[in-house]
C-alpha cells in the first residue's frame, strides 16, 4: 500500500452552494496511476463540508432548503455575538455535515452509483477559497 496526499483549490461564493467536485477528484486519482484503494476527500476549514448527492436541479434548491429549515441562517448564535462576523450558522451546519467523505476506488475508477456525484458544500456567508485535499490509500 501507498499513500499519497493531493490537493486543488476551488472558489466559491458561500451561502450552502454547492459544487460537484467529482471530476477533480477522479482526475487525482487518474494521475496517481493507483488501481485499487480509498480516496479520502476532505475540506479544512469550519465552514465547509463534503458528502455525496445526486447532483441535479431539484436537490440543488432542496438540500440548501433542508439546511435552512433545521439550522436557519437568520437565528442568534453565540458565536456571532463572540467574532460579529454573521456565520454562527455555517460553523453549526459545517460540524453535522462533516468535512470529510471516503470513497473506496477500483481499476482506476471511483466506486460511486450512476447518480452519485462527490459534492463540496459551502456554508459561509461570503466567497472563499477552498482547499480540498484528497489522501489516496492503496497500490
Amino acid at each position: 500500500m501507498q499513500i499519497k496526499t493531493l490537493s486543488f483549490g476551488i472558489d466559491t461564493n458561500g451561502k450552502t452552494e454547492i459544487i460537484d467536485i467529482t471530476s477533480r477528484v477522479q482526475s487525482i486519482l487518474n494521475e496517481s496511476q493507483f488501481k485499487e484503494g480509498n480516496a479520502l476527500v476532505f475540506v479544512p476549514g469550519s465552514t465547509a463540508g463534503v458528502t455525496t448527492i445526486e447532483y441535479e436541479a431539484g436537490l440543488l434548491i432542496d438540500y440548501p432548503a433542508f439546511w435552512e429549515r433545521i439550522i436557519p441562517s437568520n437565528s442568534e448564535y453565540h458565536h456571532d455575538e463572540a467574532w460579529h462576523d454573521g456565520n454562527g450558522h455555517s460553523h453549526v451546519r459545517a460540524a453535522l455535515q462533516g468535512a470529510s467523505f471516503t470513497v473506496p476506488f477500483l481499476e482506476g475508477h471511483l466506486v460511486l452509483g450512476t447518480w452519485q456525484q462527490i459534492i463540496l458544500i459551502d456554508f459561509d456567508n461570503r466567497p472563499r477559497k477552498r482547499k480540498i485535499v484528497v489522501q489516496l490509500i492503496g497500490k
